[in-house]
């Protein structure tokens, strides 16, 4: 309660000129973008929120940044406590054994030093910290010392999550190279699979590039020459394959994803913002995850959605004629509670499946 109430007061909150310093700058600068990388990377790659560690790592993240800052401004704006100006013993004879400052015009309390930086003596005085811009002594040396210990925990976290994101995106890049693929290539094989299933086709797609050999796939892309092999257009095929196996299988893609887009009539404006305030928590912290732009929307609008989120569809825009003249087209995401979907298209056709590689 003590320390809560030091925290409170902060008898040199108007001291706030001590952050306008090389050292506080360079300091708060390294714990807030190792905290938002650290943060950033546990949402995007590694271990999903939506499971109980995901949940507990983010949790940590959170309190480590909590606690090394509640110390290190515990430590600067409290301060070490300064000996009172014109301070004397009680005991006049006690002088004799005190030396007198001539800054501060008083005597040197036992355990006290006078510093230039601060202009002050300070009471049981360390040393004057750059990083806090203040002295550390008395009254904030736990706090500064709880900083020195916390700081290096939360890096060793943040670390540990940046050693772990990259291995997962190397293991997922090298399992890709493996089989000869690119992460577009995954998906469209992924995408054929479900194609097939959804119309029951007797017909199986079989990737064209994979040799069937995985040093044969990985000589592809790694040679002792530093150049890939071929020249970019033309491919080695497997057999029972040729050369235009993949690219047929996305023309019937596109088609397939005409038939199933599903038209939604807009019923709320949307400013296109990436993170809408005012579309709800829930559709503020889902934003999709990609660099794919958002569309702005205005009522009586309609959309053509082909995929989507839980909160979120990715459509084309239907534009009338007076907009057509000089614009192709406009496609991007926006929040599922703005639009409604047309009772035409209500009765005959399902909804938009999720899009598994956004999140």
């Amino acid at each position: 309660m003590g320390t809560f109430c030091s925290v409170v007061k902060f008898e040199n909150l108007q001291e706030l000129k001590r952050l306008c310093h090389w050292g506080p700058i360079i300091a708060l600068g390294v714990i807030a973008i190792c905290s938002a990388m650290a943060m950033i990377d546990s949402v995007l790659w590694y271990w999903p929120l939506h499971t109980t560690g995901g949940s507990v790592n983010f949790i940590m993240l959170i309190n480590w940044t909590v606690m090394i800052l509640y110390n290190y401004f515990n430590a600067m704006f409290v301060g070490p406590g300064f000996v009172p100006l014109g301070w004397k013993p009680e005991n006049s004879q006690d002088s004799v054994y005190l030396q007198y400052c001539k800054v501060c015009q008083a005597y040197k309390a036992p355990r006290s030093h006078h510093c230039r930086k601060c202009n002050r003596c300070v009471m049981k005085m360390d040393h004057h910290c750059p990083w806090i811009n203040n002295c550390c002594g008395y009254q904030n040396h736990a706090s500064f010392t709880l900083f020195l210990l916390l700081a290096p925990l939360g890096c060793i976290h943040a670390a540990f999550i940046f050693v772990m994101t990259m291995y997962t995106q190397l293991y997922n890049r090298m399992k890709i190279i493996l089989r000869n693929k690119t992460s577009i290539e995954s998906w469209i094989e992924e995408k054929a699979k479900d194609r097939i299933q959804y119309y029951q086709l007797d017909e199986v797609f079989v990737f064209p590039y994979d040799m069937g050999s995985r040093w044969k796939n990985f000589k592809q892309v790694f040679t002792w020459s530093g150049v890939p092999e071929g020249d970019g257009l033309d491919w080695p095929i497997r057999e029972g394959c040729h050369q235009y196996s993949l690219t047929i299988e996305q023309l019937k893609q596109k088609a397939d994803k005409r038939v199933r887009s599903v038209r939604y009539k807009v019923i709320e404006d949307y400013s296109g913002t990436c993170c809408p305030l005012n579309r709800g928590i829930k559709t503020f912290f889902t934003s999709p995850c990609t660099e794919e732009p958002r569309i702005r929307l205005q009522k009586g609008e309609f959309i053509l959605a082909t995929r989507g989120l839980r909160y979120w569809l990715y459509g084309d825009k239907i534009l009338d004629d007076s907009v057509l003249e000089g614009v192709s087209r406009i496609r991007g995401w926006f929040p599922r509670n703005c639009v409604e979907k047309c009772p035409c298209d209500a009765e005959t056709d399902q909804a938009p499946e999720g899009e598994k590689k956004n999140r």
